[in-house]
């Protein structure tokens, strides 16, 4: 019974490490590390000043695409609450909404850089959301969330165009440790990649403030 019961307390101890991206290779250490420090205070700490996706800044633009960008993540925020969710359905139906607003884009009146950025990002959204909207299957819809989210983020953030603050996001455990990134307008973690499975698992990585 002894042994395991402390097999379980290793398993759950490395389990925390990795979700919350802590590479020390003592499990004892990692224990000291983390006592007394909940989750979302080391999220918050990870993410103050730091810069994970580099834009330019556009913040110039005229009224009508800073709207639309805006409606952008307004509908994308939709869709990670489907995939949080894990409901294929909403996200196909969410995907479609993305898709909708981002050929609604009104880049033909912006000029040069601003131009060729705006349909560079608003090119990726519509091919991951069209894949998406394609799919019902929650795996392969998931695969396409983060090149999505990025180029989202992108744009929000170089035509300042977010109506809140912003919180880009990180699991470490996703896609067989790989990792990747999604979008949220909440501080608290709702992991889209694994749903209730795996739900608060992840960090804040950069915050974009309105």
């Amino acid at each position: 019974m002894k042994k395991t019961l402390f097999a379980a307390a290793v398993v759950a101890a490395f389990t925390f490490s990795a979700c919350s991206e802590n590479n020390t290779e003592n499990a004892e250490a990692t224990a000291e590390m983390h006592e007394g420090m909940d989750h979302d205070d080391m999220a918050t700490d990870e993410a103050e000043g730091a810069v994970v996706v580099e834009t330019p800044d556009y913040s110039n633009v005229a009224e009508p695409l800073k709207t639309q960008v805006s409606q952008l993540v307004d509908q994308y925020m939709k869709l990670t609450d489907a995939l949080v969710a894990s409901d294929a359905a909403a996200a196909k139906a969410a995907a479609n909404e993305v898709l909708t607003v981002a050929k609604a884009m009104p880049i033909a009146t912006l000029t040069t850089d601003e131009k060729a950025f705006a349909e560079e990002k608003t090119a990726v959204v519509v091919d991951n959301a069209t894949k998406i909207a394609n799919s019902e299957d929650l795996g392969a819809q998931r695969e396409n969330l983060q090149p999505l989210s990025e180029a989202v983020f992108s744009m929000a953030k170089a035509f300042d165009a977010a109506d809140e603050t912003l919180y880009y996001q990180y699991c470490p455990m996703a896609f067989n440790n790989k990792g990747a990134y999604w979008l949220s307008s909440n501080e608290e973690i709702r992991n889209p990649y694994f749903g209730d499975a795996m739900l608060s698992c992840g960090s804040n990585k950069e915050v974009f403030k309105k």
